[in-house]
């Protein structure tokens, strides 16, 4: 494809030269060291990018730990330089589990121009296409999700997040992340972007992402067997289906990822997917012929991860689990109005399965106003493991002068353990401060570079 004699494209675009400014804030440690990390703490909100357009947010990378102590280290946590020490727990030196739930506790915002509402806003995680808090890796175009293999399928396993998403602004960036957690956790990021001289076109329609769950679907018949004779009812309107997206404006969606927990032990995918687009009645603009058609896969869904579209978690990796996507990079869903994208659960919307979901749209300002549930309406419903616990015998005088030996060391890591992330969190005070004057440094030097 060519713009007069311009190629254009993907790869067509590296052929020409244009003015732009390229540049990016991160984590790094301001004071020149390797601490290359900003600490967030419980209920506390971090601007990461704060830009002046106009301009396009060209990727995202992320990489984050959040971890609980049970017991004391017997390392200082002052003269740790790592953010965890992975050292096995068994070996009596540190004590450190994985929160499972911390991907869907953290919530990631990102607007556009003046806006005082979001045009992005989903549990960290689930942007990327890390569902349910549950590990998987994966490549698509537009995302990446690239698990740590010993922590692969796991709740909470360590990973790395990378988004291609072209984002454009007019005047102002701002990416924020946000701590519902009840302890702090250590976010590592790069927002790389590119800076213009002259104003955005007039066309020109705006990046979104929103998070939707269902807890679980209303079906009429979770206890009938999917595919059998009884489910077969007609849906001619699909009222009752679960909806990924709804909006407003003028635009078009590119996709979402799809999180599923499945609990009938059959087959979650037999719904069909229908896309309402402007003043559609029945039938839709697009209706398809189930659930895993949608995804580009055939006789249910394998273990394949494509460009556009593919599986992340698959049910038979970790049973009643399945993760998918599909992204509509070059057969874009438009609609001048109004937009409905749904989706079946199970056909005739029988089953009551667990769905959550983010969609991924285009679209002129202003935004809808977006919103997802509190935090405790967005935890995963993880397999709960059965402990049973009995009360302490009677202890001598050698076991109870151990565990008060335990507690009192306890106590003495926990206020050191504190003290090193209050000032930790008074640095990063300082580094969003400073990231938003060197974002403001570039875009100075480059408008001056365009007036000479």
């Amino acid at each position: 494809m060519t713009d007069g004699n311009q190629p254009m494209g993907l790869l067509g675009d590296l052929t020409r030269a244009r003015e732009a400014r390229t540049a990016r804030v991160s984590s790094f440690d301001q004071t020149g060291r390797n601490r290359d990390n900003w600490i967030i703490m419980p209920g506390e909100e971090r601007t990461l990018a704060d830009i002046q357009g106009p301009g396009f947010i060209t990727h995202i990378w992320m990489t984050q730990s959040c971890r609980i102590q049970p017991g004391p280290g017997q390392i200082d946590p002052e003269v740790v330089g790592v953010p965890m020490l992975e050292i096995h727990n068994a070996l009596g030196v540190s004590w450190e589990v994985v929160d499972p739930d911390y991907y869907r506790k953290i919530v990631l915002k990102m607007y556009w121009d003046d806006q005082e509402t979001p045009s992005v806003i989903a549990p960290l995680g689930d942007f990327f296409g890390l569902m349910n808090s549950l590990s998987g890796s994966y490549e698509s175009l537009p995302l990446s999700v690239s698990a740590k293999e010993p922590e692969l399928h796991s709740f909470g396993g360590s990973a790395a997040f990378n988004s291609y998403f072209r984002m454009p602004f007019a005047r102002r960036a701002r990416i924020v992340v946000e701590n519902q957690n009840d302890i702090p956790y250590l976010q590592y990021f790069y927002v790389d972007y590119e800076l213009v001289h002259e104003p955005l076109p007039v066309d020109t329609v705006y990046f979104h992402a929103h998070w939707r769950r269902a807890l679980p679907n209303r079906g009429w018949g979770p206890d009938l067997q999917s595919n059998s004779i009884e489910t077969t009812v007609p849906n001619l309107d699909g009222n009752d289906n679960y909806v990924a997206l709804e909006t407003e404006g003028r635009g078009h969606y590119v996709g979402c990822t799809l999180a599923v927990r499945h609990f009938q032990g059959s087959w979650w995918g037999e719904g069909d997917d229908m896309i309402f687009i402007d003043d559609d009645t029945w039938p839709p603009s697009l209706h398809g012929t189930g659930m895993e058609d949608y995804f580009g896969h055939a006789w249910g869904m394998q273990h394949n991860a494509y460009l556009f579209n593919g599986t992340i978690v698959h049910e038979e990796d970790v049973p009643g689990f399945h993760h998918s996507y599909r992204f509509h990079i070059v057969d874009p869903i438009r609609f001048e109005k109004r937009i409905r994208v749904s989706f079946e659960h199970g056909h005739g919307n029988h089953l009551s399965d667990e769905w959550a979901s983010t969609a991924y749209w285009y679209q002129t300002l202003p935004s809808p106003e977006l919103t997802i549930p509190a935090v405790e309406q967005r935890l995963p419903l993880r397999p709960v493991e059965r402990v049973i616990e009995v009360d302490l015998p009677e202890l001598n005088a050698d076991q109870r002068a151990a565990r008060d030996a335990a507690a009192a060391r306890m106590d003495d890591f926990v206020e050191r353990r504190d003290r090193m992330r209050a000032e930790r969190a008074a640095q990063v005070d300082e580094w969003e401060r400073g990231n938003i004057a060197i974002a403001a440094d570039v875009r100075r030097r480059f408008d001056a570079e365009g007036d000479r």
